[in-house]
């Protein structure tokens, strides 16, 4: 479960901006604010099937997003490429730019 969190929770901040204002505020509270479904229900003046059943369409927009474009793939790439980088160098310029790469993801 907590393998999924952290997927979807990366696949949000990969593909946020392609997501409706409704559909963000569901996955923020529900993944981010751990708000449960009957709580965001609340919230919304929705019932707790609407907003199960727009979490998991989100869900599917996203990997539907990260199966086109792969961001989230080769986050991960670059992420295992820099650390295997770190490891081999003893040049402190060297490290220091691979931190500042890792920084910016």
């Amino acid at each position: 479960m907590i393998e999924k969190t952290t997927r979807i929770n990366y696949l949000y901040d990969f593909y946020q901006a392609l997501l409706t204002t409704k559909q963000r505020s569901y996955m923020e509270l529900y993944y981010l604010e751990d708000y449960s479904l009957g709580e965001i229900s609340d919230l919304h003046q929705v019932s707790r099937q609407a907003v199960y059943d727009n979490i998991k369409r989100t869900e599917t927009m996203l990997e539907s997003y990260e199966q086109k474009l792969r961001l989230y793939e080769r986050f991960l790439k670059r992420i295992s490429i820099l650390e295997k980088m770190e490891k081999e160098t003893t040049d402190q310029r060297m490290i220091t730019f691979i931190q500042q790469l890792k920084e910016i993801d």
